[in-house]
């Protein structure tokens, strides 16, 4: 009897491990990479070049500056210089309009040794400078230009394929930084990445805010509500036409899906399941963007219209994004800015902007970092062609 039980109980123990088993296991059905390679051929930036872009009606377009290498993202200084970070040269240009057009007439390095600067922002009279492990800040002199540098933070995750950190201070007085995955489509194994970071500045103590973010480069806080709203990245090798890229309300505590999911709980079948579990029950419990666009576009800057001057009153709390570009779609997409619409705080859709980088298989720019200035003055940077480009209302 002792026996028959032992080996009814024998028999049990190993009908759940092998159910057990199947979780955790890749996909029964094959899957594969589909990977589109297609580079539109770059051309050198010329100045009759900008007659070929367009804006909305009402506005007017104009290269406020030109020759600058490779500028990223972008911050209004103080006395209306303009910051600009050169994550390839690892300085930072302050960047004067002496006569009031909105074009620069002088160019001065503030910063030279900061090896892959990218995001900046500034609160209280210091400029808040990061690149993929490191913050650091500056206090800003009368003139523009910076004093000692203070080391805050020297311990983030390694960059690894998406090196390009990004910060800003929210209503709240703390300061989010996003941190994008180490590769294409992994689950990371540093629980920082892929994740939006609060960070408190009394202590320079930080924790996650939210989670499952592919590479969010590009939030602002939305000017009404005071939501934290983000453009993520999709993944690379999955078809000229998948995963979208991502509009989403980022709230404390969010999951948005990656690498189980992108868009609105969209399961990726590619991936194996998560150990102890399956893709479709964790999925389930993922936030859905609010709002999806076409894949590959590659988002990088993001900004709210907020109380600026100049701006009409329709835009305030529209948002602009620079689309940096597709490289692995088969019909080139991006290379151009857009207006992200919002209803009552929600984004609703998206129209162009600043457009006509991109003729057929040619481009001659790729927009990276946008700033909106206190007088309503746009500036977007092109890190293809070192072009800073102004957008203003036309008197």
């Amino acid at each position: 009897m002792k026996r028959r039980i032992l080996l009814q109980t024998l028999c049990l123990l190993a009908a759940c491990g092998t159910a057990s088993a199947q979780r955790g296991l890749p996909p029964k059905q094959g899957t594969k990479a589909t990977n589109v390679t297609n580079y539109p051929q770059h051309l050198d930036f010329l100045p009759e070049m900008v007659n070929l872009l367009q804006v909305p009606e009402g506005w007017k377009v104009e290269a406020a500056a030109v020759g600058l290498g490779k500028p990223r993202m972008l911050y209004p200084a103080p006395n209306g210089q303009l910051y600009v970070t050169r994550r390839d040269g690892g300085d930072v240009l302050m960047l004067t309009d002496k006569n009031g057009d909105d074009k620069f007439d002088e160019v001065k390095t503030v910063l030279y040794d900061f090896k892959g600067v990218h995001g900046i922002t500034m609160k209280d009279n210091y400029l808040y400078l990061c690149n993929n492990t490191q913050v650091r800040r500056y206090p800003v002199k009368a003139d523009g230009t910076l004093g000692d540098m203070e080391l805050l933070i020297s311990d983030l995750p390694d960059g690894g394929q998406h090196p390009n950190r990004t910060m800003t201070f929210g209503p709240d007085g703390m300061l989010y930084l996003s941190v994008g995955t180490l590769c294409n489509d992994c689950k990371e194994s540093d629980k920082e990445a892929g994740t939006m970071l609060q960070i408190d500045p009394k202590t320079w103590k930080r924790s996650i805010f939210a989670s499952g973010l592919r590479n969010t480069i590009g939030f602002d806080f939305h000017p009404m509500t005071g939501e934290m709203w983000g453009i993520d990245n999709g993944g690379d090798g999955k078809g000229s036409k998948w995963p979208p890229e991502e509009v989403n309300h980022i709230s404390k505590g969010g999951n948005y899906g990656f690498p189980f999911a992108y868009g609105k709980r969209e399961v990726d079948q590619s991936r194996e399941d998560p150990a102890g579990d399956i893709k479709e029950s964790v999925v389930a419990t993922t936030e859905p963007s609010v709002l999806e666009l076409t894949a590959h576009m590659a988002p990088i800057a993001f900004v709210f219209f907020k109380d600026q001057a100049g701006i009409p009153a329709g835009y305030k709390g529209d948002g602009l994004v620079a689309w940096h570009g597709s490289w692995n779609a088969k019909k080139a997409v991006g290379f151009k800015v857009q207006r992200i619409r919002f209803n009552n705080g929600v984004a609703v859709g998206a129209e162009d902007f600043l457009t006509g980088f991109l003729k057929g298989n040619n481009r001659f720019g790729r927009p990276a970092g946008i700033t909106i200035t206190p007088k309503g003055v746009i500036y977007v940077s092109d890190d293809a062609n070192g072009v800073i480009y102004s957008i203003k209302q036309k008197i």
